[in-house]
């Protein structure tokens, strides 16, 4: 799907959801519905607002082109000023559009689920890990979005084996869908007492929060396992068996959340990060048919692919899929990830431009 095609989608869309908020009657009462339909209106209204616009200037210059045919003078030369005035600003919506296109039909999420995991070198990819939450952290709240943790896993030395988290901002998932894939450490461990330098890896997989009118889940879907939670919380954690986890029986999909107390949010949680799951696979699958692997470079999400090495001696960032080297490694992990997520994003614009014809 080019991207007016994308656009042309995005916009049925949105009309179909202003009627659905127009009737009421048509979600029998449904709030949950209606709170989702708000979210997904609210996601694409500034594209949509963005392309009816220049939609309207596309029939409004077919008709001062009309103009240019009369055989008043006067008329021709008013036409011939107003066309370019309306060129001038088309041109500029298209290349608002562009941008906000990036990440594909996913591109205005507004909420995202992100899975950072520890891969190779045991604890010291465990503290790994908690720098790289630690560095999304700082990063999200200099961009003033929402973070949630929904599950968690500490080792020994208080690093994570896993971290699941919910994010939620305008533009959040546009800009973390290139974090998808492998990030590899080079420095020296807090274990290690002879100064050697050490590598290892963590995951990153993020994937967009879909609405609950996207992705129907239904409870006969899936299994409901109920155990007592491991780690920190004190005598009420492992008496009672609060955390729950998922099996969805068509994928084998497994998700488990513990953090909570309550047994009623942690199956909240985990039924989100189920839908985010399979919808992930869905969106995976759409784009293995697709015969343009245009994305595959950046927004593949392959989680095998080592995607960024981060080199403490050096402070050295670099980011394999576009060459990007920065030495400024100790401004990134404090928060300051706008050089990095700007270079990703402009590749990914200049990629579409080459690719489409205003």
């Amino acid at each position: 799907m080019n991207i007016r095609e994308q656009l042309d989608q995005n916009l049925a869309r949105f009309e179909e959801l202003e009627q659905m908020m127009s009737d009421p009657e048509v979600l029998g009462g449904d709030s949950s519905k209606m709170a989702g339909i708000l979210r997904e209106h609210g996601g694409l209204l500034k594209a949509a607002s963005k392309y009816r616009r220049y939609k309207k200037l596309g029939e409004e210059l077919k008709e001062l082109d009309a103009m240019l045919q009369s055989s008043d003078s006067d008329e021709r030369e008013m036409a011939q000023e107003e066309i370019s005035k309306l060129r001038e600003e088309r041109e500029t919506i298209w290349n608002e559009l562009l941008d906000m296109s990036i990440g594909g039909e996913d591109a205005n999420r507004t909420r995202c689920v992100m899975e950072i995991r520890a891969g190779t070198g045991g604890e010291e990819a465990a503290l790994f890990a908690r720098d790289l939450y630690e560095m999304y952290k700082r990063h999200a709240d200099l961009r003033h979005w929402k973070v949630e943790i929904m599950d968690s896993s500490i080792s020994e030395r208080g690093g994570f084996k896993e971290i699941i988290l919910g994010l939620e901002g305008e533009g959040v998932f546009r800009e973390l869908q290139f974090e998808s894939g492998g990030h590899r450490v080079q420095r020296v461990p807090e274990t290690e007492a002879q100064g050697r330098i050490h590598t290892s890896a963590a995951t990153v997989a993020v994937m967009a929060e879909p609405e609950d009118i996207e992705v129907e889940l239904k409870p006969e879907d899936y299994r409901v396992d109920k155990f007592c939670a491991s780690g920190p919380g004190g005598q009420h954690v492992n008496k009672t068996e609060s955390a729950i986890r998922l099996t969805h029986l068509e994928t084998g999909i497994v998700v488990q959340c513990q953090d909570e107390k309550s047994q009623h949010k942690n199956l909240a949680r985990a039924i989100r990060v189920l839908k985010s799951r399979l919808y992930e696979v869905k969106r995976e699958q759409e784009l293995k048919r697709q015969s343009d692997q245009r994305m595959s470079l950046i927004g593949s999400g392959d989680r095998s692919e080592r995607i960024r090495t981060y080199n403490f001696p050096q402070n050295r960032l670099t980011d394999h899929r576009i060459n990007l080297t920065l030495y400024k490694l100790d401004q990134i992990m404090a928060g300051n990830m706008q050089p990095v997520t700007d270079a990703l994003l402009e590749y990914e614009r200049s990629t579409l431009r080459d690719d489409t014809d205003t």
